[in-house]
């Protein structure tokens, strides 16, 4: 009994179209006879072209559904649809998708047709072998600074492959954020037969900074602040990666407060950027005057603030 068409490309059967083109497009790039030398991965490619051949095609996934199997021996007079009313379908062969390959996900940016060289348009296998096969999509990390996050960069790049190291120019976008890919289009494996070659997807990592601290496309910085600038209010100057701005600090804050200057974080090319927030931080003196240790004494004795009781 051959293996059900939904259990050969590991899809369940409520798969949509999206679905079913993914997991050939994996499949087939594992097991393509140019690819994959193993002796069964020539057969194995056949079983999921055939079930990819089907289901990929409305009208004949719908009599595939109907009468499992058999569906190519049913007269074609026969309604699917009454079929499916008459009886639940559950056999025939059919038996839940599952697989347990897993395979990277190279995007639906590969030519179908490159990659199989046309074995679905009629041609057939030609003289030369399976025809083109793109080359594979590889990936790397990048550590990237704050300032080359806010405002973009041009940095190079040197990988190694099989014809030894190479060095490529990669443009880091401004408002990259940690964990975005970047793609460089036929920077990857070679393809083999003419065929082209795969994409590089370069990873981008935020470095840690001791200036900033970088959540999602806001910064954050530390204020530090004087016992009177904190109690009085008053306007300090910053450093941002934008350049100087001004902080307007209210009367009455305290440690941890946090003051934020809207949409001075990271740009973002699709939508808001992110906002700065600058964090109080109350720095008191490591040595006093004489003068100064007289007037704290003095405010001391006269206030009646408790920072330790409940507000």
């Amino acid at each position: 009994m051959a293996r059900d068409f939904y259990e050969a490309l590991g899809v369940p059967r409520t798969a949509d179209q999206a679905e079913i083109q993914r997991a050939f497009r994996r499949l087939a790039r594992h097991l393509h006879p140019d690819v994959n030398k193993d002796p069964g991965a020539e057969e194995r490619f056949k079983e999921v072209s055939e079930a990819y051949d089907v289901l990929s095609d409305p009208d004949q996934r719908k009599r595939y559904d109907a009468f499992g199997e058999d569906f190519r021996r049913v007269s074609p007079d026969a309604d699917p649809d009454a079929q499916r009313r008459s009886r639940a379908y559950a056999g025939a062969g059919a038996r839940p998708g599952g697989g347990g390959v897993r395979f990277t996900d190279f995007g639906d940016d590969v030519d179908l047709d490159d990659l199989l060289g046309g074995i679905f348009g009629g041609r057939g296998r030609g003289r030369g072998g399976w025809g083109p096969i793109p080359g594979s999509d590889h990936e790397t990390e990048m550590e990237v600074t704050v300032d080359e996050a806010f405002h973009g960069a041009k940095r190079s790049l040197t990988i190694t492959g099989p014809d030894g190291p190479r060095t490529i120019d990669v443009n880091i976008p401004a408002g990259v954020v940690d964990g975005q890919r970047i793609r460089l289009r036929g920077q990857g494996g070679s393809g083999t037969g003419g065929g082209d070659s795969g994409d590089l997807y370069i990873i981008a990592r935020i470095a840690p900074d001791r200036r900033y601290r970088l959540v999602g496309r806001d910064l954050y910085l530390t204020l530090p602040l004087a016992p009177w600038e904190a109690a009085l209010g008053t306007e300090v100057d910053v450093e941002t990666p934008a350049g100087k701005l001004t902080v307007t600090v209210p009367a009455g804050t305290s440690s941890g407060r946090r003051l934020r200057l809207a949409e001075q974080g990271l740009p973002n090319r699709r939508g808001k950027r992110g906002d700065l927030f600058a964090e109080a931080q109350i720095t008191v003196p490591e040595k006093l005057t004489t003068e100064e240790r007289r007037l704290f004494q003095q405010l001391a004795s006269i206030s009646s603030f408790d920072p330790r009781s409940s507000r």
